[in-house]
């Protein structure tokens, strides 16, 4: 996997116009004048999170002495589930706090940003390929830049596409990471079979 490839992978798990309601909902009873430095806050929580999971991670497997190719189809596994719930939404209440409250890291940096997903995937690519880390910190830093101005600028996003464009999208996106999820299931089983056969 390339930087582009892993970026868009990582864009597409961190489903940024997929969430776009959620955070509208969230910071509705925020000061308006705080909504974008409280936005800002979160976000930078969120790439903190991510790095550090992605350089801590690899230490992690081997502390858990789990193998490439399980962390390969459970990565799979996982990533299936989040794109069926993409394609397929489940109704349910929005992750939000009591009026009035301001979110702090949880539930907008931690899980909406950077969620249980986006962590088993940046630790999947850590445990891949550890010498291409400038890679994956640069594929990383891309996926939630991207992620960071969508939401940034959610009002005029929502008003561009409107609910129907933004539901659309998000059903493109769990299409495309289906098949994104499938090819790691296969890669993960393919490098268990070939190690078994040695």
């Amino acid at each position: 996997m390339d930087t582009v490839t892993a970026a868009i992978t990582l864009l597409l798990i961190m489903n940024p116009l997929g969430n776009l309601p959620i955070f509208i909902s969230v910071l509705r009873h925020v000061d308006p004048k705080r909504r974008r430095k409280v936005l800002i806050r979160e976000l930078l929580f969120a790439l903190v999170f991510m790095l550090l999971f992605l350089y801590l991670g690899t230490s992690l497997l081997s502390w858990l002495g789990l193998r490439q190719e399980s962390v390969s189809i459970a990565g799979g596994i996982i990533l299936f589930i989040i794109a069926l719930r993409l394609i397929f939404p489940q109704p349910g209440g929005v992750l939000g706090l009591p009026a009035g409250d301001e979110p702090f890291i949880v539930p907008l940096a931690i899980p909406l940003i950077s969620g249980p997903s986006l962590l088993a995937a940046l630790l999947l690519l850590a445990n891949q390929a550890p010498d291409q880390m400038l890679d994956w910190t640069l594929a990383s830093i891309a996926a939630w830049a991207i992620s960071a101005t969508i939401l940034l600028f959610s009002g005029f996003v929502l008003r561009a596409l409107g609910q129907r464009g933004l539901n659309a999208i998000e059903r493109l996106m769990g299409m495309i990471l289906v098949m994104i999820s499938v090819q790691m299931f296969l890669d993960g089983i393919m490098a268990y079979l070939a190690k078994s056969a040695v």
